[in-house]
């Protein structure tokens, strides 16, 4: 562990890092090219003082998610990411998974859906980050704390959290069972890993609605659809959701949209006026 190394390397990937190149206009009377030290902790959801001690190389040793929220904010590559874990003294993150690494065309797309909803999660709907309007949305991503494979993927949580349904009407819910089960059902086929296999175990055990849709055998990529919401604060809203696939369709681009002068377009943009400042906390997921 270095923690000094640490900070100084924070430090020369932010001055290399351009505000175009993460969504933030760069404003007049910039005195340096790259990111201010608050521009990286907004965008890793740290606090400024939290972040300011790490360049300094005087904080406590980071945690693999902050670590984690840091590489996405600066657009690390992989090899830059898993140097960065390595300084901090953490063993290097696996390729997929809640602590995977982001692929670079995911986020740059990504950084330009700030006015829409926006997620993106590996191919077993585990969160990996999500925009300001999301959150205000769906709620928070849950924290990652040496869970297991699949356990933070929002299909595992559909069928083990009864809360997870919270957000939705009751009686959509069994069409959302049954296109979860589709999707993960050609996920699984075409990853057949442990991991995978693993999960569909659990979820078959544990759920018996689950056993008895996936015996169905039904396959498809849930790539779009209509979703219903009912938000505590905003009420009712019907939004178009859409997937967007990485080239190796490990992670995958979600984002909910409203017709232009739609009810819907209204109620998201008083959501963006309001935020996460009326919100509840807890965890919910698409």
């Amino acid at each position: 562990m270095d923690l000094a190394e640490l900070g100084a390397f924070l430090k020369s990937r932010r001055d290399r890092i351009r505000p175009g190149d993460v969504g933030l206009t760069a404003g007049p009377r910039r005195r340096v090219p790259g990111l201010r030290r608050e521009e990286v902790a907004h965008l890793a959801g740290a606090s400024v003082d939290y972040y300011t001690e790490l360049e300094r190389g005087g904080s406590a040793r980071p945690s693999e998610q902050m670590l984690t929220a840091l590489a996405r904010a600066l657009r690390l590559t992989s090899d830059e990411r898993d140097h960065l874990f390595h300084l901090a003294g953490h063993p290097s993150p696996p390729a997929h998974g809640p602590l995977g690494h982001v692929h670079p065309a995911m986020l740059a797309l990504f950084d330009r859906l700030a006015d829409t909803p926006a997620r993106i999660m590996t191919d077993l709907h585990e969160p990996l980050t999500q925009n300001r309007l999301a959150t205000a949305l769906l709620g928070p991503l849950p924290t990652v704390q040496n869970r297991r494979p699949g356990t933070d993927s929002h299909v595992y949580l559909w069928f083990t959290r009864p809360d997870t349904r919270d957000l939705y009407p009751a009686e959509d819910h069994a069409r959302h069972s049954r296109d979860f089960v589709s999707d993960l059902r050609a996920v699984a086929a075409r990853r057949d890993d442990p991991d995978v296999h693993r999960m569909v175990s659990e979820l078959r055990t544990r759920s018996a609605e689950f056993a008895a849709l996936w015996e169905e055998r039904d396959v498809a990529l849930r790539r779009h659809a209509t979703k219903r919401l009912v938000h505590p604060v905003i009420g009712a809203i019907e939004l178009d959701c859409h997937n967007l696939f990485s080239e190796d369709g490990r992670q995958r681009l979600l984002w909910l949209s409203a017709p232009p002068g739609s009810p819907a377009a209204d109620r998201l943009a008083l959501l963006a006026v309001i935020g996460t400042q009326e919100l509840p906390t807890g965890e919910r997921l698409v």
